[in-house]
């Protein structure tokens, strides 16, 4: 892949980054605690675990003023996945950051596509910026793009999945998207899918069933379920015409178009189904942080003992509150003029309001923004699409004005962002976010 001269320079930076950081003699390494700063945590971790060097890890949910103040007595600190969107960080001591989300005013060392006009939302994760800067686990640089929804993966996160392929990490395939491929029996791969639901099969394995039957597939060998991956390729295609015939006939037609695409392989890491497919394995990591266990998700990417199984029980509990979450979500989506808006509050966890948001947000003509209720008082998360992007959209540049405008504190990407605000204010918050996007 020919570089442009903006990426090398990147490139360049990350070198930078990681000299600065590998310098460091015991650092704190504070991470987000999506599935994104899951894995670059783990980057991280891993090369200073190489060197036999001291650190520390603290994955948090945000990073606010309180959390800075915890930190503040530190004397290295390495930022994963945060950092670059809180000036504050300026006020501490040494400080290497690697993130993607929008930033300004930031003085200390940053490895950041967005300086470099690399689009930090679409062209690369935090993860794979991890990846690149500290040379190795190109697996998990693409799993947390591709948690990150940075899918289909380009520029340099497509730079990341090559040489993940050349060091035989990742194997990249054109299959069905939907969740469970390696991982789950087909009936339960068919009744249990979040992206889509399929209609008339959703939460009815008896119809799954059948269903396959009508296909000509057995959902069992003997006694053995079997799970999408161990179908033939004719099998397979009948399975995805199927699958897409039953979506358009049910006017979704959006989703029947986005059913097949590209997957990623860990070729490493096949010994766990759920952590063999990228996307699976991200869905993983986004339970244990989404439910107060990131660091049972960084043990996870660093293969240590015992981590799988928490893990998965995670995971667990981690479905039934999306699934409760996407249910509440359809049945109270608002149109408020220029967004639709989800007021969740008392019914969705702050935690997991923006994958909510996520998982209705397909199809939309207009972006949609969440609210649930969060320790320091309203957990906002917005979502659009690449076409309402392209067609000028920045969500991460108005949740910042509109939280900022009211007390709070917002950020992100143009496609994805969020915000924290006060309780009292947030109706002024609606009518302020209202207004930037009809700007």
């Amino acid at each position: 892949m020919e570089l442009s001269s903006n990426q090398l320079e990147f490139l360049e930076k990350c070198r930078e980054a990681k000299k600065v950081a590998l310098s460091f003699k015991d650092p704190l390494i504070v991470s987000h605690y999506d599935a994104d700063g899951i894995t670059s945590g783990a980057i991280t971790t891993s090369a200073f675990i190489k060197q036999n060097k001291k650190h520390r890890s603290f994955p948090t949910k945000k990073l606010d003023d309180s959390v800075i103040e915890q930190v503040q007595h530190e004397k290295e600190i390495i930022f994963v996945d945060l950092g670059g969107g809180n000036k504050r960080v300026n006020e501490l001591k040494d400080v290497v950051i690697i993130d993607h989300h929008q930033t300004e005013g930031i003085k200390k060392l940053q490895a950041n596509p967005l300086l470099f006009e690399i689009d930090g939302g679409t062209e690369l994760s935090a993860s794979a910026a991890c990846s690149l800067v500290f040379d190795h686990h190109f697996d998990l640089g693409v799993t947390g793009a591709v948690g990150d929804m940075q899918y289909p993966l380009h520029g340099l996160n497509r730079f990341v999945l090559q040489k993940g392929e050349e060091l035989g990490e990742i194997e990249a395939k054109t299959e069905l998207t939907l969740y469970g491929r390696y991982s789950r029996p087909l009936v339960d791969f068919l009744a249990y899918s979040d992206e889509p639901f399929i209609p008339s099969l959703a939460h009815n394995p008896e119809n799954c069933e059948k269903f396959l039957f009508d296909c000509g597939i057995k959902p069992k060998e003997g006694e053995t379920w079997r799970r999408y991956s161990d179908l033939s390729f004719q099998e397979k295609k009948s399975l995805v015409s199927a699958v897409s015939n039953l979506l358009v006939d049910k006017g979704m037609q959006w989703a029947a178009s986005s059913l097949v695409g590209e997957t990623y392989l860990l070729k490493k890491r096949a010994a766990q189904p759920s952590t063999y497919d990228a996307a699976e394995f991200s869905t993983v990591l986004n339970a244990c942080g989404r439910h107060s266990k990131p660091e049972v998700g960084i043990s996870l990417c660093l293969k240590e003992p015992g981590s799988y199984e928490k893990a998965l029980g995670l995971l667990r509990q981690h479905k039934l509150a999306i699934r409760s979450g996407v249910s509440f979500a359809k049945s109270n989506i608002n149109d408020f003029g220029p967004f639709f808006f989800i007021d969740a509050r008392g019914f969705v966890e702050d935690s997991i309001i923006g994958i909510v948001c996520g998982m209705v947000s397909g199809g939309r003509k207009k972006p949609i923004i969440g609210a649930a209720i969060s320790e320091s008082g309203i957990k906002i998360s917005s979502r659009g699409t690449k076409s309402l992007v392209d067609s000028g959209l920045n969500l991460g540049k108005a949740l910042s004005k509109a939280a900022g405008r009211v007390g709070g504190i917002g950020g992100g990407h143009r496609i994805a962002a969020g915000a924290n605000i006060p309780e009292d204010s947030f109706n002024e918050f609606l009518v302020c976010f209202s207004e930037l996007l009809r700007q």
